[in-house]
């Protein structure tokens, strides 16, 4: 388990000490997708989704889901986030709706975790919003696109 930051020496799973790390800039983008039947994408794209305008409440919920990483994932720290920002694109080729997360914070820790989980959310909002039309959308793609700052340096998905 020495590679595993969230274990101790005997195996047992903790919450990393970042009390002697620096403080600095630190940026997460993450990306994901929800694939649909092209009936379903034409009522979200037209605005006729019964529970109303699914982007929005999507994007609002994906900016919630940043917010509370901590309260869902067990072994994460609490952030001060500075920045949240979440971006539904509808993709007629898909179809569906590729969902891009940016977070932001100035800390100890990244937020890599912030941004998938804004992800996550806003994906799993925009099914709740049409499953009434397409119980068979796909979730997926979910991955960490861009993570910046800290001693660990940048990482740039391929």
């Amino acid at each position: 388990m020495s590679g595993l930051t969230h274990f101790d020496g005997d195996g047992h799973a903790h919450m990393v000490d970042v009390s002697e790390k620096d403080v600095t800039a630190r940026i997460a983008v993450a990306e994901g997708h929800v694939k649909m039947a092209r009936e379903t994408f034409d009522i979200m794209a037209e605005g006729r989704a019964k529970k109303g305008d699914v982007l929005a409440v999507a994007r609002l919920a994906g900016i919630m889901g940043a917010k509370k990483t901590a309260e869902l994932i067990p072994l994460c720290h609490p952030l001060p986030i500075t920045k949240v920002s979440v971006d539904l694109t509808p993709d007629a080729d898909l179809p569906g709706v590729r969902i891009e997360a940016t977070v932001r914070t100035t800390g100890q820790t990244g937020v890599e975790m912030e941004a998938l989980t804004a992800v996550s959310t806003a994906a799993l909002t925009v099914y709740d919003m049409l499953k009434a039309v397409d119980r068979a959308m796909e979730i997926g793609g979910t991955r960490v696109k861009l993570k910046d700052g800290g001693k660990s340096g940048r990482y740039e998905a391929s």
